[in-house]
């Protein structure tokens, strides 16, 4: 295995930024300033996406879905999982001890009923919550379908615009051959 040091790995990141102060395909030159200008508009510009999906979800949902949306994430989180553990398990061992007050003697019937209550009530939130998730899905992905729609139109109206370049390249370079053709045989004739 290979040891890389801290000056090994800077002196590769500064070679990879000076690589790419080209853009990729063209020799233009960007120095960091441009780098910077252009990360700054791509990131404003995602910001911005972000911002407006948020501000629609706020307008579209009511005050309940988003209680619900908040009970659903912390119902399928991590820290829930924790603290009902945690839950459950004092109240089988305070329940369990001979030394105290039980107020829900073994098989645990309320642990049962408290249990079949959350059940009942957490699945149907957590469903809600899934299906404008999935609502909400399906809209950023009608506007990243546009993006890059819109995206390949350009690219489309690029290469068209190559292609006509390109044929009309073609055109000069035959004109040129005919003409060189043509001043060799006056160089001939003469």
């Amino acid at each position: 295995m290979m040891k890389i040091t801290l000056n090994k790995m800077l002196e590769n990141r500064t070679r990879r930024e000076k690589e790419s102060n080209n853009i990729q395909g063209f020799d233009i030159e960007l120095d960091r300033e441009d780098r910077k200008r252009i990360d700054r508009l791509v990131n404003n510009y995602e910001n911005n996406i972000l911002t407006h999906l948020d501000d629609e979800y706020f307008r579209k949902t009511t005050k309940s879905d988003r209680i619900a949306d908040r009970i659903s994430s912390f119902g399928g989180s991590w820290k829930f999982i924790i603290y009902f553990g945690f839950f459950l398990f004092i109240w089988m061992v305070w329940n369990s001890l001979t030394f105290t007050k039980h107020f829900d003697k073994q098989p645990f019937i309320l642990l049962n009923l408290i249990l079949s209550f959350i059940a009942a009530f957490q699945a149907p939130v957590i469903m809600m919550s899934q299906n404008r998730q999935a609502a909400r899905d399906k809209h950023e992905s009608i506007i990243d379908f546009a993006i890059n729609y819109k995206a390949e139109q350009e690219i489309d109206d690029m290469q068209s615009h190559l292609h006509r370049i390109e044929n009309e390249l073609l055109t000069i370079k035959q004109l040129l051959i005919l003409n060189e053709k043509n001043e060799e045989k006056r160089k001939v004739s003469v």
